[in-house]
């Protein structure tokens, strides 16, 4: 039996623990009327709760519930605690365990200590001493995951994807705020390096999982061993521990998984995706029951979606899972009034590695910037600064941004799409033009100069004998 205190029952259940997402915990107990007190008093908590009487049924449910946390009575029918943790250790080590023993033993108690067990507890137990350690288990078990996942997979420093102030760029963060708050899978679409890790990584933290693990899972080229790095492997391999056997899926389990270059997993790994997100169940290699983990997906593709991708590179079902609402994100090239912005920040990130100060780019060089075509994006831009910031050294002096200016220059001109700065200019005044159809005053307010400024200039490129403009 346990012992009850006047606060033990009708309890409102725990703050922010929605229904749709409760913490599970499996009680073992034979006795009913002590599991019916124990069930009783852990759904008033807010949990939600499964029980079983045996050993046998404990082995059977705990991969089909996955339980966060698990409560034993020592003894049970077919068995006791001491031979049943390893059995459930073997299935998840990740889940802790609380152990209830009739009569108080201290050699009992360190050897299930020794097995795995996370707390011993002596009956009858006090019902709020137990609600504490369950929490308390809980807690640390988030703990030790998000420091898992951390040190293996994923940098969680977050920075803004959405800066600058081009209609394209607002209106997907306008779409991917909407989307953060779903738990439903994503599917991100972009060119190389235009920032796909990082709008996955601003969705999970800004979505319900926060606190939960983001399992990064960036890889361009996958191997046959994905399969075994995300769904794990149980085959007998006598050097392994059964923490070695938990594949990236369970260390994401209430997380996220973000998933890159999706087109390039295997289609057998992109149905067993299907079912992870369909049913929340995977099996580990060389098992023959499934375990149950709750993730969402994030995907990523450079891919432009076409019929002829889906048939090749797609397993349909999945595809159609998610994206639901695929977060496009534009091309450098096709929101160069956000360079400027995108620049600045840079810099001033750049800044207290380099040990220089109050860097500015010129507005001649942000114009070359603009005209620039960027195949590889932000990444780029990111590498051509931290580049000349570099080679410009960490003098202060007041000629840093003039060397800053010339670096920018010398690269541009290296590339051999643009000879020379002027030319770069005139690339981006034209590019600028053709999009507003001609209109000079709207192209002038677009480029920060005066509308006199622009005519003198495109009458400069008339008699330099540009290609001819319409103006108006």
């Amino acid at each position: 039996m346990f012992a009850t205190s006047s606060a033990a029952r009708g309890i409102s259940a725990v703050p922010g623990v929605t229904s749709a997402r409760r913490d599970r915990v499996l009680i073992v107990e034979a006795e009913k009327e002590s599991c019916g007190i124990l069930r009783g008093y852990i759904e008033d908590k807010g949990y939600e709760v499964a029980t079983a009487g045996t050993c046998a049924l404990a082995e059977q449910v705990w991969p089909a519930i996955r339980p966060d946390v698990a409560i034993l009575d020592y003894s049970l029918p077919d068995g006791n605690a001491l031979g049943l943790i390893p059995r459930l250790k073997a299935i998840d080590a990740s889940v802790p365990i609380i152990i209830l023993a009739g009569y108080g033993s201290i050699d009992l108690a360190v050897e299930a200590i020794k097995l795995g067990a996370e707390h011993f507890l002596p009956k009858p137990a006090e019902l709020p001493t137990l609600h504490v350690l369950v929490q308390r288990s809980l807690e640390n078990r988030r703990d030790r995951r998000q420091q898992t996942a951390k040190k293996a997979m994923c940098d969680r420093a977050v920075s803004n994807p959405f800066l600058g102030k081009s209609d394209s760029i607002r209106r997907l963060a306008e779409l991917a705020s909407r989307v953060a708050l779903s738990d439903a899978p994503v599917l991100i679409q972009g060119e190389t390096g235009t920032g796909k890790g990082t709008v996955a990584n601003w969705l999970h933290e800004n979505g319900p999982r926060e606190s939960e693990p983001f399992v990064d899972v960036n890889r361009g080229d996958f191997s046959r061993d994905l399969d075994v790095e995300l769904f794990g492997d149980d085959q007998d391999d006598p050097g392994a521990t059964s923490q070695s056997k938990a594949g990236l899926l369970e260390i994401a389990h209430k997380g996220t998984l973000f998933l890159e270059a999706i087109e390039n997993v295997d289609f057998q790994v992109q149905s067993k995706l299907l079912k992870v997100v369909d049913e929340k169940q995977f099996r580990r290699l060389g098992e023959v029951f499934d375990l149950r983990v709750d993730v969402r997906l994030i995907a990523a593709t450079e891919q432009v979606i076409t019929p002829s991708a889906l048939r090749k590179q797609f397993h349909g079902g999945l595809y159609q899972r998610i994206s639901w609402i695929p977060l496009s994100i534009p091309p450098l090239r096709e929101r160069v009034e956000d360079i400027p912005i995108l620049s600045a920040h840079i810099l001033g990130e750049l800044t207290p590695d380099s040990g220089a100060r109050d860097l500015e780019l010129g507005r001649a060089v942000l114009r070359a910037l603009q005209g620039y075509s960027w195949p590889g994006n932000l990444r780029e831009l990111r590498n051509v600064l931290e580049r000349v910031v570099l080679v410009t050294g960490k003098d202060a002096s007041g000629d840093q941004n003039s060397r800053l200016d010339l670096q920018i220059e010398q690269y541009l001109s290296g590339i051999g799409h643009f000879r020379t700065l002027e030319e770069v200019e005139r690339n981006y005044i034209q590019q600028v033009l053709r999009k507003e159809r001609g209109r000079v005053q709207s192209a002038a307010k677009k480029l920060g100069i005066p509308r006199s400024s622009l005519y003198h200039k495109l009458k400069q490129y008339k008699t330099d004998q540009s290609e001819p403009q319409s103006i108006s």
